[in-house]
C-alpha cells in the first residue's frame, strides 16, 4: 500500500471536521483560525516502540496513548484542543496496523473533536510524532513558572497505576484479574484531563501534567518558580487495584516516581482553596491537596511514619 493511499485512509477515518480548521489535508501546509481574544498554544510529543510503548503494544493502544498524552500537555496549560498534525515512521506498509492505530487515535480524537490536519510519512523504525494546536482564551493560560509560597499543591486522579503495569510486563510483579486489566488499562489508555485543565485555569497558579513521575514533574514547577515544597506522602491518592498490591511494588516508590499516568498537577493560593474545592465537589476527577509549596529550596517528603526526607531526583529521564 502506497503512501499515499496511507494518507487518504487516515483522512477518510477521521471522524471529526472543525470549522476552525480552514486548509487540511492534501496541500503542502494546512490553514488553522485562531478566535479572536485567544492564544495558540502548540505542543509536539514523540514516541518510539521499545521507548514510549512496551514490546506487545496493540497498535490501537499506541493510537490512543499518543493521543491521550498530547491532549495532556495542553490540559496542563488550559487549553481547549482544536487539531493535530501525525508523522508517522513504519517500517512497512502494513495496512492491519494502520487501521488498528487509526481506530484508537480517533476513538479520542473523536470525544475531544480533535481534526487531524496534516502531517508526514516515511519508512523507517516504528515512531510516532504528534503535534497538536489548541486555544486558550488570552491572558488565562497556566504555566510552571508562577506558584509562590505557601500556595497549595494538589493533583488529580490517582498515582502509580501506570507503573505497576509497567512492572508486570516487566515480569517483576504478578497481578490477578481484575487488578491486572484495571492497572492495564490506566498504562495503555490514559485519560488526559483536558476538562479538569479548563475548569482550574482561573484558579491555579501553575500546573503541569505527570508524565515522567510526581516527583520530578512537581520538581520542574519549584524550579521554574523558584520555591521549595513539603509534600505529604500519605496524602497521595492511590487507586484500589494499586492498593491491593501496594507492598509489593515497593510502596510508595511506584506513586512517588513513576510516570505515564497523566494526571495534573497544580498550586492553588491558600485564599482561592474553597473557591476550587467547590467548583470541583463530586467531579470525577477528584483531585486532592498532597502538600504546600514554601520559600527556600528542595522538594521535601513527608513520609507517613512522621519522618522527613529530601526528594532525590526521580522520574524518567531519556537521556539519563
Amino acid at each position: 500500500m502506497s503512501e499515499f493511499h496511507f494518507i487518504r485512509q487516515l483522512n477518510l477515518s477521521q471522524p471529526v471536521r472543525r470549522d476552525e480548521v480552514v486548509l487540511g489535508i492534501g496541500d503542502d501546509a494546512a490553514m488553522l483560525d485562531v478566535p479572536e481574544g485567544h492564544h495558540l498554544v502548540v505542543s509536539t510529543d514523540t514516541f518510539n516502540d521499545g521507548v514510549h510503548f512496551p514490546e506487545g503494544t496493540a497498535a490501537c493502544d499506541m493510537g490512543y496513548k499518543s493521543m491521550a498524552a498530547s491532549l495532556s500537555d495542553v490540559a496542563a496549560m488550559g487549553a481547549e484542543p482544536l487539531a493535530v498534525n501525525l508523522s508517522l515512521s513504519m517500517p512497512d506498509s502494513s495496512e492491519a496496523w494502520l487501521a488498528g492505530f487509526a481506530q484508537g487515535f480517533f476513538e479520542l480524537a473523536g470525544q475531544y473533536r480533535v481534526q487531524l490536519m496534516g502531517g508526514d510519512m516515511t519508512r523507517g523504525p516504528l515512531g510516532i510524532s504528534v503535534t497538536i494546536f489548541a486555544t486558550v482564551p488570552a491572558g488565562r493560560a497556566m504555566q510552571r513558572s508562577e506558584a509562590q509560597a505557601g500556595d497549595l499543591i494538589y493533583v488529580s486522579g490517582t498515582l502509580g497505576d501506570a507503573g505497576a503495569a509497567l512492572l508486570a510486563l516487566q515480569g517483576e510483579l504478578e497481578l490477578a484479574e481484575p487488578q491486572r486489566s484495571a492497572l492495564m488499562c490506566r498504562l495503555n489508555r490514559p485519560s488526559p484531563r483536558v476538562e479538569t485543565g479548563t475548569l482550574i485555569r482561573d484558579y491555579a497558579s501553575a500546573c503541569i501534567d505527570i508524565s515522567d513521575g510526581l516527583t520530578s514533574d512537581l520538581g520542574h514547577i519549584l524550579e521554574q518558580s523558584g520555591v521549595a515544597a513539603m509534600l505529604y506522602v500519605d496524602q497521595i491518592p492511590l487507586s484500589e487495584p494499586l492498593k491491593s498490591c501496594f507492598d509489593a511494588v515497593g510502596g510508595w516508590t511506584i506513586p512517588l516516581s513513576c510516570g505515564d499516568d497523566y494526571e495534573l498537577c497544580f498550586t492553588v493560593p491558600g485564599t482561592r482553596q474553597g473557591e476550587l474545592e467547590n467548583l470541583l465537589a463530586g467531579r470525577q476527577p477528584a483531585v486532592r491537596c498532597i502538600g504546600m509549596t514554601e520559600a527556600g529550596e528542595h522538594l521535601k517528603l513527608m513520609m507517613p511514619d512522621g519522618t522527613i526526607k529530601v526528594a532525590e531526583p526521580a522520574g524518567y529521564d531519556h537521556f539519563s
